[in-house]
């Protein structure tokens, strides 16, 4: 475990895992908002980025989306299993640097904001060592139509400091800490709950914030079993 006392060594890499099954009509949007992001870095940090979309048993054209972007890598895996994927994902690095590195992660359904890395490296430099983000979900085109539902996700989430949320589309944690809990769990849901869990009990706290939002697509069937297309589905009920 890593104490408190864990210095605030300044982060000069960020790596980016997506992971991707079957996501060959999101993938662009979300690929295409990730190198938005890393030139802003690029732009105005001396941080390098690498971003790391994992195809995870596509049988789609996924991966011919992804090679449209030349600065994203791409690795190929046949886990059917997105904790494994992430993880696949955070262990082509290098851990020879760690202390140095910022892990984040996001999800092929998702769009992140083009300040969304510089965000992660601002809270990183006060002193978080693990951010947990918020999402905004993009309900046209999905359920738009559904004004009970979107009144009902309204009414309960909490877009503020402090919410009790964990969304893979939005989580990064510094690279030493994320090695010191053994990373994301080969688990088909809840991933990633189970590595901030996992970090708390170890001492190191998640910073909850919300001005680094993510969009998320607002799908009913989504790829992870009890995602958020599950807890929208939960809605359905009450809406």
């Amino acid at each position: 475990m890593i104490s408190d006392a864990f210095p605030r060594t300044p982060v000069t890499h960020i790596v980016v895992v997506v992971p991707a099954h079957n996501e060959q009509d999101l993938l662009d949007a979300c690929l295409t908002a990730l190198v938005r992001a890393q030139r802003r870095v690029r732009d105005v940090a001396s941080v390098s980025v690498s971003t790391i979309v994992v195809l995870d048993a596509c049988t789609d054209d996924s991966a011919a989306v992804a090679a449209r972007h030349p600065s994203v890598s791409a690795v190929e895996v046949a886990h059917r299993n997105v904790g494994a994927a992430r993880a696949t994902g955070f262990a082509t690095y290098d851990p020879e640097h760690c202390a140095s590195t910022w892990f984040a992660t996001t999800d092929a359904d998702t769009r992140v904001g083009e300040d969304w890395l510089l965000g992660h490296l601002r809270h990183a430099a006060e002193g978080a060592r693990a951010v947990a983000g918020t999402v905004a979900v993009d309900f046209e085109g999905h359920v738009a139509e559904n004004v009970g539902l979107r009144s009902s996700y309204d009414a309960l989430y909490r877009n503020e400091f402090g919410h009790p949320h964990v969304h893979g589309a939005n989580l990064g944690v510094r690279a030493a800490e994320y090695l010191s809990v053994g990373g994301f769990a080969p688990l088909p849901t809840g991933e990633d709950h189970d590595l901030v869990r996992r970090l708390e009990l170890g001492g190191i706290e998640c910073r909850r914030v919300c001005d680094i939002p993510v969009a998320t697509s607002g799908r009913l069937r989504g790829r992870a079993p009890d995602g958020m297309a599950g807890f929208l589905r939960s809605l359905e009920a009450t809406a």
